[in-house]
């Protein structure tokens, strides 16, 4: 991949993007990792107004430190960047308590995950709509459209995605190209939604470069039963993703109701 040309175009339609709806820029949750560390720089070339937003719920102090290194550089570098950091931790447990009580286990414990996901959807919102500023979205390829790797109306509520026609190994190159800190380049991917050290690879069973051979793979119409060992068992891990999380990436269902009906 071509990483000069790639981050200038990118660039570009986040400039003419921006101009063409009358903002003034970007906002960009950042958290420590290599997807939005490599959106905010981006935002930040644009040179129109790039905030950063820092947003922990119980988060894991090397994700914290990872995302303040990367802001502190942005800062440093661009004169268009500024940051906020509002912790959302007390948010989350206030609504805890309100929501009824549950022991419902894992569960629970992932619909709280999608619940700080849709918590900072609307932090970032709110700081987007007193910055007339656009949010956006720090998803990739493989995330938004292989497995569906996000949280709908979560870290999936966006008004623009930058980098999610590259994969994640594409995304990691334009970030050593852009000279993101080497801590977030060597991270381990992880969505940060749990407050604990698990990484997308655990969750997902799968590392990117897995699945995005095997999305490859899909894309190209490979079937399951031409595989074997590892590959297949990836392979089988993207298609029930993939198929599980069809209701994220598809459009949303509309009950259409004819005129014949109607009468």
């Amino acid at each position: 991949m071509n990483s000069e040309k790639v981050s200038k175009h990118i660039v570009n339609w986040l400039k003419s993007y921006a101009e063409k709806a009358g903002v003034k820029g970007f906002v960009v949750g950042v958290s420590g990792g290599i997807d939005s560390a490599v959106t905010s720089t981006l935002c930040a070339e644009t040179g129109l107004q790039t905030i950063c937003v820092e947003m922990p719920i119980y988060q894991e102090a090397s994700q914290v430190s990872r995302a303040l290194e990367h802001i502190e550089r942005l800062k440093e570098k661009y004169s268009n960047v500024s940051s906020v950091k509002t912790d959302l931790t007390n948010v989350f447990e206030v609504f805890q308590e309100a929501m009824p009580t549950s022991n419902s286990g894992a569960l629970k414990d992932l619909t709280l995950a999608n619940t700080r996901a849709r918590i900072r959807m609307t932090s970032l919102y709110y700081i987007a709509g007193i910055n007339s500023s656009l949010v956006a979205g720090t998803g990739n390829k493989v995330e938004d459209f292989g497995v569906g790797f996000y949280t709908k109306y979560g870290d999936g509520g966006v008004d623009v995605s930058p980098i999610a026609d590259l994969v994640k190994s594409e995304v990691f190159a334009l970030g050593a190209y852009l000279g993101v800190p080497n801590a977030i380049q060597k991270a381990a991917p992880t969505d940060g939604l749990f407050g604990d050290s698990r990484t997308d690879e655990d969750q997902l069973g799968a590392s990117y470069d897995e699945l995005e051979v095997a999305m490859k793979q899909d894309e190209s119409g490979v079937k399951e039963d031409g595989l074997s060992g590892r590959e297949k068992e990836v392979f089988k891990i993207f298609k029930r993703l993939n198929n599980a999380n069809k209701h994220k990436m598809n459009p949303i269902p509309v009950c259409e109701v004819s005129d014949a009906i109607k009468a």
